[in-house]
């Protein structure tokens, strides 16, 4: 995802990296070509008349809009579900660690630092998991060796650092360093986790009806390639400029609702994953005021959330 301060309306007009106008580009350059033919037929070639007036052209701009517009809606509903998620992930980790930092003593430093370094090692075994990549990398700093070698046998590794977590607790609560009431708050926030990486999960695996997305993408492409022969007998010359401007608006609210369906990708577009990861250990880090307990990112296995200034 692109970060970016906001910029003011004029800047905004000519904004390249992060929107979608550079995939779009070839697509409109096709729809500009069309539209010269299509004055170039209207006034060289009258016996073949190419006008197809605009009624049927507004009647379909309408319905293909509506669609559209419930397209966009349902892209954004994922993407903002998969926002709350993470920032429940986010609370829910703060929340364990203040827990687990006011254990009563004798408390042992060492013990609750592999808690805190394995909580925040969880946050980027979900983003690997929901990205698909290989997460091995960056959890060998923040992971007992025991742990990551369970880690790396396992499909599903999120779940299993939460497991880790449980026992974690577990083992306190037989060395009576947590009490009833504490062992219920943390196991709490512990089956919030689950729900965290539950909710990403049916997200990732659960995409749009394929049949939909491909309807409105025909849909869309034959208008528009239709459309610079039906605005040709009212606007002229002017032909290409109106129909690339309903081209761009009708093909970019497609592609930015492609982009954001899977929120937990890499596109431009999609969730800050890497930056909320590094929050989440900042925050932990503040917490346990000591820089010790998990190493810093390494540039070579994290790529960092595009930041544009």
């Amino acid at each position: 995802m692109i970060i970016r301060p906001k910029l003011n309306w004029f800047r905004l007009l000519f904004v390249w990296r992060g929107s979608v106008l550079p995939q779009l580009l070839p697509r409109l350059g096709l729809i500009f070509a069309l539209s010269v033919a299509a004055i170039f037929m209207h006034d060289h070639m009258r016996r073949y008349p190419m006008g197809l007036g605009t009624p049927p052209f507004a009647l379909v701009g309408i319905a293909l809009a509506v669609f559209l517009g419930f397209r966009n809606s349902a892209s954004y509903e994922r993407w903002w579900e998969g926002r709350k998620l993470w920032g429940a992930l986010l609370n829910t980790s703060r929340a364990l660690g203040q827990q687990v930092l006011s254990l009563p003593e004798p408390r042992d430093p060492a013990q609750s630092r592999r808690f805190l370094a394995a909580l925040g090692g969880l946050a980027h075994a979900l983003r690997h998991q929901l990205r698909g990549t290989d997460a091995l990398a960056d959890l060998a700093p923040r992971l007992p060796p025991e742990l990551h070698a369970r880690v790396a046998a396992a499909k599903y590794r999120p779940a299993l650092i939460l497991v880790w977590l449980g026992e974690w607790v577990a083992q306190r609560r037989r060395e009576n360093a947590i009490d009833g009431y504490a062992l219920l708050a943390i196991e709490h926030n512990l089956n919030a986790l689950s729900d965290v990486i539950g909710g990403c999960e049916r997200i990732a695996a659960t995409p749009l009806p394929f049949s939909y997305s491909v309807m409105i993408h025909r849909t869309i492409y034959l208008f528009c390639v239709l459309l610079p022969f039906g605005l040709v007998d009212g606007a002229g010359l002017l032909t290409p400029l109106f129909a690339l401007l309903v081209a761009y608006a009708f093909m970019a609210l497609e592609a930015i609702a492609a982009q954001i369906e899977d929120p937990f990708g890499v596109e431009e577009n999609d969730l800050a994953l890497n930056a909320i990861c590094e929050t989440i250990e900042i925050a932990l880090h503040d917490m346990a005021a000591d820089p010790a307990f998990v190493q810093p990112p390494q540039p070579s296995t994290i790529t960092r959330d595009f930041i544009l200034d």
